[in-house]
């Protein structure tokens, strides 16, 4: 089943680009990029949400008990400065470069490149098919990452993702995993620091303020990408688990899941057309995609790429 929420666009039915894996082969013989990882214990916790708030058809729930071994993941998303690292040793060519194209806000680029945008997606309108738009230049040709090295890289799709974890030695996260990572140590919360979207009237997490699609005022401070150490960490020292950037997963996107009594370190299906995205990101909103919640999720296929869609990644422990 194909999956995407209302603020990630999809290239659904275009052809593949395959990935240059075989360039990597090189340069996959040590962990990189490991002092910002934290060591999470696994065990048991309570995986999914059933409250009303949520998307039911998502496969948000049930509510299930998930054990999980120890793990180890990044503390903050992979950022510009990391992924620059990756391409300038690999000469890795991303999908979006391949493709020529990519996914951007309507609000971000310049009005030079909306003049020559051709194409909007059918259903979300505000994601303009942007000729030139990549990971090295978020909003078009006319944009760069110079002053967002510590951002969040974006306009990677899941096999860019996978690409850049075998560099590093490292892998994607699982959804359990990711998810049992972002509650921090926290049991059955809405969100990665409890139940209330504000604490003290702050907000916690770069989302979007005002009304969708046309205003966002801008009141957590960002129109788009945050830098990844924004906000407060959560109990595991996790940032922007909530908000800023979708982060793939590697499971296979299912409405349905497990029925054992206990799930044993679940990995999604065998097979499928989207993989799980989490977290939501700087375009989510209440009033029509919330997504932003610890038990929220969506997909969207492997080649896929947008303004808002990043990673993290994750590592085993011995």
């Amino acid at each position: 089943m194909e999956k995407t929420s209302c603020c990630a666009a999809s290239r659904r039915n275009v052809t593949n680009v395959s990935t240059d894996i075989e360039v990597l082969e090189k340069h996959t013989k040590k962990q990189r990029h490991n002092e910002d990882m934290v060591t999470l214990p696994g065990g048991d916790f309570f995986m999914g949400t059933e409250d009303k708030e949520g998307f039911p058809k998502d496969g948000e729930g049930p509510v299930r008990k998930v054990r999980l071994q120890p793990f180890a993941i990044d503390r903050y998303s992979v950022t510009n400065r990391q992924f620059k690292e990756f391409v300038d040793e690999t000469g890795y060519v991303t999908e979006a470069e391949k493709f020529g194209w990519s996914f951007v806000f309507h609000l971000l680029p310049s009005k030079a490149v909306k003049k020559r945008v051709k194409n909007v997606v059918h259903g979300v309108p505000w994601w303009l098919v942007v000729e030139g738009a990549n990971w090295k230049k978020p909003e078009g040709p006319d944009s760069n990452i110079k002053k967002r090295l510590d951002h969040p890289v974006v306009h990677v799709s899941w096999n860019d993702a996978v690409a850049y974890c075998n560099w590093a030695g490292k892998r994607l996260p699982t959804e359990a995993e990711w998810e049992y990572a972002a509650r921090g140590g926290l049991e059955s919360k809405t969100y990665p620091w409890g139940n209330d979207l504000l604490e003290d009237e702050i907000h916690q997490c770069n989302i979007w303020q005002g009304e969708f699609p046309m205003k966002n005022t801008e009141d957590d401070g960002f129109l788009a990408t945050a830098p990844v150490d924004s906000f407060k960490p959560n109990g595991f020292g996790l940032y922007n688990v909530a908000g800023n950037v979708w982060e793939w997963c590697s499971d296979w996107f299912s409405p349905n899941h497990p029925t054992e009594e206990v799930v044993l370190s679940p990995k999604g299906p065998s097979k499928g057309t989207a993989k799980v995205m989490k977290g939501g990101s700087y375009l989510c909103h209440k009033s029509y995609c919330n997504r932003y919640r610890v038990a929220a999720r969506t997909g969207n296929t492997p080649d896929s790429s947008t303004g808002n869609i990043g990673f993290r990644c994750v590592a085993d422990v011995q």
